[in-house]
């Protein structure tokens, strides 16, 4: 059988030493040290909530929207579904529906000031 090797008792008790760099002198007085660079700032990202309007839709037996009304046109969207009710076809119905409305936006010149 082979012997597995020892270790000496001279590299056993002196323990490695840390290699430590001398930071560069310009001109024989203190050492260079490198300031961190300041992060830019950045302009913050404005979020502009979705807006909705609400209308009354006219579906049928399958969910499917087949006539829009403005809100304050109830009474017009509930003819109209009494009228494609009639004769024996599928019932259709009256529902609030909201729609999104693209945002305009708004410039505030006092805040370049």
């Amino acid at each position: 059988m082979a012997k597995k090797k020892t270790k000496s008792a001279d590299s056993a008790s002196e323990p490695k030493k840390k290699v430590t760099r001398k930071k560069k002198e310009v001109d024989g007085s203190e050492p260079v040290v490198k300031k961190k660079a300041k992060r830019k700032a950045r302009a913050k990202k404005v979020v502009v909530p979705d807006r909705f309007k609400l209308f009354w839709g006219v579906f049928n037996h399958a969910m499917k929207r087949v006539a829009l009304f403005e809100f304050n046109q109830r009474k017009a969207a509930q003819a109209r579904a009494d009228e494609l009710s009639e004769g024996g076809k599928p019932q259709h119905f009256v529902q609030k529906v909201k729609e999104v409305i693209e945002a305009i936006e708004i410039i505030d010149k006092t805040a370049d000031k």
